[in-house]
């Protein structure tokens, strides 16, 4: 079975597509990032804008989604074309070379089938929502099967400039909504995770000046009498996350239904302290 043949790019056409490819990557990696960051701190009735994290900090976070089925699902979409080309130039025998590359190009001819089969999963949307990413990725995939050369006489590659660029632009829409589907959905699990571990987390202790009006489970509070410069200690508490001097706290135990996140402002009135949270033991 022979592919069709490669079209001739020019280098900058082939650099518009790198860096087109590349823009459209960084930003999907700020949303998805941001999606999750949310969808975590929000699980603490935190906002991301108020937390203050800066882009870094997203594409950082958004790496969480690498190790995900979903990505590696698109990824491997993506590949399909190299791997049509890797196929052809392997040294293995003619039949198994043969084999090997009708199934990705059937596999390529079939992007009608998986576009349909995600169209049709989004109809029983209520009852797929642990992998309710997975419609528009099929979507996603099928989309971008569909302009590979392998799609060939299917209507793929052949087709017209406008259809090429809606299918991307559709491709590209479901792409978005599948990675937020994924990074909210993974950061809910990963907060839930770690709030049930409120324990291990970086211990904090206050140190005041003045009385504050902390009041939740778990927080010990000691006071050293008048004459200490800072008279009051308060204990029983865990790190959340830190920015521009602002301390977002847990108490031991943390529930959400209940228990508030406690938000101290370093300033001269207040001294911090941090500890190591408690660990497992080692067996």
């Amino acid at each position: 079975m022979n592919l069709p043949a490669s079209d001739d790019r020019s280098y900058p056409e082939l650099l518009n597509s790198v860096a087109g490819t590349a823009s459209f990557a960084a930003a999907l990696l700020v949303y998805a990032g941001y999606i999750y960051t949310n969808a975590y701190f929000g699980y603490y009735h935190l906002d991301t804008f108020a937390i203050g994290l800066d882009t870094f900090e997203l594409i950082v976070r958004s790496l969480r989604l690498v190790t995900l089925p979903a990505l590696a699902g698109l990824a491997g979409a993506l590949l399909i074309p190299g791997l049509l080309r890797l196929v052809t130039s392997l040294s293995v025998s003619e039949r198994y070379r043969h084999r090997a590359q009708r199934t990705l190009v059937t596999t390529a001819r079939a992007h009608i089938v998986i576009v349909s089969s995600g169209v049709a999963l989004l109809l029983f949307w209520r009852w797929i929502q642990p992998v309710n990413w997975l419609p528009p990725l099929l979507i996603v995939v099928g989309l971008l099967l569909g302009r590979t050369r392998a799609a060939g006489s299917a209507g793929g590659w052949n087709g017209l400039p406008w259809e090429r660029t809606l299918s991307l632009l559709v491709a590209g829409l479901f792409m978005i909504w599948s990675v937020s589907l994924v990074a909210g959905q993974l950061g809910r699990q990963d907060a839930k995770h770690d709030a049930a571990q409120t324990v291990r987390r970086v211990a904090v202790v206050v140190l005041s000046t003045d009385r504050l009006s902390i009041k939740s489970p778990g927080i010990q509070v000691d006071d050293f009498g008048p004459g200490t410069h800072y008279r009051y200690r308060y204990r029983g508490l865990r790190l959340l996350i830190e920015r521009d001097h602002r301390y977002y706290l847990l108490s031991v135990g943390w529930q959400k239904p209940t228990d508030p996140v406690i938000v101290i402002e370093d300033d001269d009135s207040v001294r911090i302290e941090l500890m190591p949270g408690t660990q497992p033991r080692e067996t």
